[in-house]
């Protein structure tokens, strides 16, 4: 039997299992097979079953065994599950625990924004089948899409011929044909019960998307206590925006707790990564092509967009199914992982409530049996501490725990800029959405207080850089603060190598925090570059604003300091500012020398929306180095965004030192939205943009 009022569920393991924990009681599904024949064991005992936490023997308080050989046909076709609540009028009916029991309760998630036509057609096709041929009595299947929003396009039910109607809706209509009432959580904007207006932005680029959608699903699957599978339909995840590391956590632990396992399915299928790329992208520049540069680009791109995919198979209990055409096995796996499982719960001795990972261990007496559970859980973490001497200890918990905390939005990015041979300068920039922070009245003002503390890991985990501040925020009460966000920015001196930032952010009127991890590596820079190859560059950071500053570092020009853009949001009334170095470029020489001239670097930016160049900069050139002291070029650009029109657009980004015949083309993506509305009267204009190169001079 399963515990009640659960506050916690624990990781599911590999084969079917899955963890569940509250104040009083842990549950691991078990699944037992016959060592020779890997057939199911129905007949063991809680007294066959031993316990360990942590290496510390625990007490068996409950036990039982579900199989979908005892499973009873429901009275009703459909039950409340995903979109209990919502009103999507397909009448859904609210089924008892007890009617849920022995039942297979499986989710299809159709990632409808990664996916190319052809690879929906096929994940269609396999489900149609599986549907048709394969679905047996104590199986019951919702259906969930992510398109413009994420969608209940099913409830629970083991009607067949609904479940085939509903899965014929996205073959080929690109979720345009959905109800618009069977909506659950979402990260799109039109759902403002999960997102506040000042966090949209973060959600219409960042790579958090899909991972929102995937928790969104797992937390309103918490209240149904049975083990559930959900296959993840996909085209991979990209990781080209903001990646944090906490977002993945918080969706793993999301579906540990509602009990979930996740069964990833690449609809791309069995991929041939050639060094030239294939249609969807244009004709590649430099000799990449040649030196096997572009292939080992290509391939790590592929890989890096089935690791999220395969991260959150592993660390849920389900299976990753990559490069195969055939999706056939992904819903055998379902179904044989699902079949017979045994509930072992007990009390925990460690009353602990550190959000750290406790290894569990089973064995059991009877011979010949092996036996199938997730190795372990996090423990909860609790919040609620009044003295100062605990809240900084509760800071210092999170920022070692393994389990992110995402009760308030955190985002964050991280740049470097050289500063000498063996050292970078590493500006971190930190943002919460005011809608996040509960201001208090005091006098004229709305105040409200931060703590903000961060660490830098290296390769082998020591901590090597560290970030501890309190912000006292006051604004106007004429201001309204739940439409601003909240910037903070640091800096850390480090030397080259790979490194784990992590940053915990608490308000300190309720006590929540949020986390965000990302990690940064900070390249060698070699004295010469050898022709062909790429040239050593700074992290581009992209800006809409400048502010005086009498500091001197990378990211201050001529006293204005850069403030980072870490959304890629833009406005079309803004300016989009980006800044860049090149480090030890060729010097110039022989009679191609120019007066004055020891270097020959050139930049421009290219605009895309899909294939299609939509506009360029003029061409910019730098003849001389600089950065005092630093042997490098800055560059700075300034293009006003007034002509373009709104959408998301890639930016390739052209630099070439002409003199070692180097060069670099690094891409990101950024979105560009109306203003508000001008007020009645006032004349709008639409000048054609131009780049404003600050210390180069326009190419000729």
């Amino acid at each position: 039997m399963h515990a009640q009022n659960q506050n916690s569920v624990l990781d599911t393991p590999q084969g079917g299992l899955t963890l569940k924990m509250n104040s009083e009681m842990v549950l691991t599904n078990v699944v037992a097979r016959d060592a020779k024949t890997g057939a199911l064991v129905h007949d063991l005992k809680a007294s066959d079953f031993r316990v360990w936490e942590n290496g510390k023997e625990q007490h068996i308080a409950t036990f039982d065994f579900q199989s979908v050989e005892m499973a009873t046909p429901l009275k009703e076709a459909t039950v409340s599950g995903l979109a209990a609540g919502t009103g999507n009028g397909k009448g859904v009916v609210v089924a008892k625990p007890e009617e849920l029991r022995n039942h297979r309760l499986i989710v299809f998630f159709f990632d409808l924004t990664s996916m190319q036509p052809e690879d929906l057609d096929r994940s269609v096709e396999a489900a149609q089948d599986f549907l048709r041929t394969k679905m047996q009595s104590a199986d019951l299947v919702a259906l969930v899409s992510l398109g413009d929003t994420l969608k209940v396009d099913q409830d629970f039910t083991a009607d067949k011929k609904a479940l085939l109607r509903e899965v014929a809706v996205y073959n080929g209509t690109e979720g345009a044909g959905f109800e618009a009432g069977a909506t659950s959580n979402s990260n799109q904007t039109e759902d403002t019960t999960a997102y506040t207006a000042d966090e949209s932005e973060y959600n219409d680029l960042n790579t958090d998307r899909e991972l929102f959608a995937l928790r969104a699903i797992a937390k309103s699957l918490e209240k149904i206590t049975e083990k559930k599978s959900l296959l993840y339909f996909s085209g991979g995840i990209s990781r080209d925006g903001i990646e944090n590391q906490s977002s993945l956590r918080a969706a793993i632990n999301a579906a540990v707790r509602a009990n979930l396992a996740i069964y990833s399915v690449d609809t791309r299928g069995l991929q041939a990564v050639g060094p030239l790329g294939d249609a969807s992208v244009g004709s590649m520049r430099g000799s990449g092509g040649m030196n096997g540069g572009a292939l080992q680009n290509n391939m790590n791109s592929n890989f890096a967009s089935q690791e999220v995919m395969a991260t959150l198979s592993k660390d849920t209990g389900g299976k990753a199914f990559l490069d195969s055409n055939d999706f056939a096995p992904a819903f055998a796996q379902v179904q044989n992982d699902t079949s017979a499982y045994y509930a072992v719960g007990f009390r925990s001795t460690n009353p602990a409530r550190d959000g750290k990972y406790r290894r569990l261990k089973f064995t059991t007496n009877r011979p010949g049996i092996k036996i199938e559970y997730r190795p372990g859980y996090y423990a909860p973490a609790d919040f609620q501490h009044s003295v100062k001497q605990d809240r900084e200890q509760q800071l210092e918990e999170q920022l070692a725990s393994d389990l992110p905390a995402t009760d308030m939005a955190l985002y964050m990015d991280a740049y470097y800029f050289r500063t000498d041979d063996n050292r970078y300068f590493v500006p971190v920039s930190l943002i919460v959405p005011g809608s996040q922070i509960p201001f208090v009245k005091g006098g004229d003002k709305d105040k409200a207080t931060l703590d903000i503390l961060g660490g830098v890991l290296d390769e082998v985990k020591r901590q090597i850089g560290r970030a501890r501040e309190t912000v006292k925020l006051k604004v106007d009460t004429s201001q309204n603060v739940r439409q601003k966000n909240v910037q903070y920015t640091t800096s850390f001196s480090l030397p080259p190598g790979k490194y784990r930032l992590k940053f915990v952010v608490r308000e300190n009127q309720t006590g929540q925090m949020g986390s965000f991890e990302a990690e940064i590596t900070l390249p060698e820079i070699k004295k010469s570059a050898s022709p062909g190859s790429r040239m050593s560059l700074s992290s581009i950071l992209l800006a809409n604003s400048k502010q005086p500053s009498k500091k001197f570092t990378p990211i201050v020009r001529d006293g204005q300091e850069y403030v980072p853009n870490i959304s890629h949001v833009f406005r079309r009334d803004q300016h989009l500012y980006l800044l860049y170095e090149i480090y030890a470029p060729a010097k110039v020489k022989g009679e191609g020398a120019k007066s004055g001239e020891n270097v020959r670097v050139l930049s421009s930016l290219e605009l895309m929306q899909g294939s299609v160049k939509v506009y360029e900069t003029p061409l910019v050139e730098a003849k001389q180095t600089n950065v005092l002291g630093r042997d490098a070029v800055a560059v700075e650009l300034d293009v006003p965004l007034d002509a373009l029109k709104p959408g998301q657009y890639v930016c390739q980004l052209n630099v070439v030192d002409d003199a070692a015949g180097s060069f670099s083309f690094p891409r990101f993506a950024v979105l560009v939205k109306d203003p508000p509305a001008p007020a009645a009267g006032q004349p709008v204009t639409a000048p054609v943009p131009v780049a404003t190169p600050v210390g180069v001079e326009p190419g000729k």
